[in-house]
């Protein structure tokens, strides 16, 4: 015969398995709960990001009209100019005044750039604009 030790197997413990299965499927619901969220900010993002996109835009457009006549009848394409943007195009007369944060409006049929800075309310520079490559007769 075998000890009576060794023929009972121990129990688990039922109580830290509830627990377990608890935390578990509470941590599932909180996570399914958090990607639900995220995805419909994402989701409002990009059904809002032309408009914010838009109002952004007529905010500069704005403000520079208060120091320059602007071209009508068309919206300027944007850029606004990091530090590595001005490293590469320090060489060119018309960025040789920028800094980081200033902002270029192209209007590509007024062909005319102007560079603004937002931090002085200044325009720094205009210029015409040439876009597209020219043609080769034959």
């Amino acid at each position: 015969m075998m000890p009576k030790e060794t023929m009972m197997a121990p129990m688990p413990n039922t109580g830290s398995k509830r627990i377990l299965i608890i935390v578990l499927v509470c941590a599932l619901v909180a996570t399914s709960i958090l990607a639900g969220y995220f995805y419909l900010q994402m989701s409002k993002l990009k059904k809002n990001s032309q408009g914010l996109g838009q109002e952004e835009v007529q905010k500069v457009v704005s403000k520079v009209s208060h120091l320059i006549l602007l071209p009508e009848g068309e919206t300027p394409t944007i850029s606004t100019l990091t530090d590595k943007d001005i490293s590469l195009l320090k060489s060119q007369p018309f960025f040789s005044k920028a800094h980081s944060g200033d902002q270029l409006l192209v209007y590509t049929n007024a062909k005319e750039a102007i560079l603004y800075s937002p931090a002085n309310n200044i325009i720094v520079a205009v210029a015409p604009v040439t876009i597209g490559s020219s043609t080769e007769k034959k």
